[in-house]
């Protein structure tokens, strides 16, 4: 995983929006849409100060739709609860898990390839923020 960034509101890309709902379709060519466009990141982040993103490497969480190279909005405003996916902090390092708070507390990868990782007991383990958005691009069509 990348280290993470910190997100800061400011530069706006306004994006039209469509005024009715999609219903995983495409628009009627005659709908209206709202030039004024809408602000993502208002979207997306609730706590801009304790919001960072992070890339994705690796497939340990293939199963909850998080692939290598996707990227994640990460608040670590937020208490992470039963079935969260977090960003914890292992002996150092930095892993995505789906956090289960057991007893005993348990960080679960979503790909059968990779082990369970027991948090109860270890003093080198932290949860680091929980994962609110993942930004699962469907085709790159930029350079990163």
């Amino acid at each position: 995983m990348s280290t993470p960034v910190r997100i800061v509101p400011g530069d706006q890309y306004p994006i039209a929006v469509a005024t009715d709902a999609v219903p995983a379709g495409f628009p009627s060519p005659a709908q209206d849409y709202d030039e004024s466009g809408v602000d993502l990141s208002a979207q997306l982040i609730d706590h801009p100060a304790a919001t960072f993103l992070v890339r994705v490497a690796g497939d340990s969480m293939t199963g909850r739709g998080i692939d290598d190279g996707d990227e994640l909005i990460v608040d670590r405003s937020l208490t992470a609860r039963n079935g969260d996916v977090v960003v914890a902090l292992i002996d150092g390092e930095f892993t995505v898990k789906t956090y289960r708070p057991g007893p005993p507390a348990v960080l679960k990868p979503a790909n059968p390839d990779f082990d369970d990782i027991v948090l109860s007991g270890r003093e080198d383990a932290e949860i680091w923020g929980v994962v609110t958005t993942c930004l699962h691009h469907l085709r790159h069509t930029h350079t990163r």
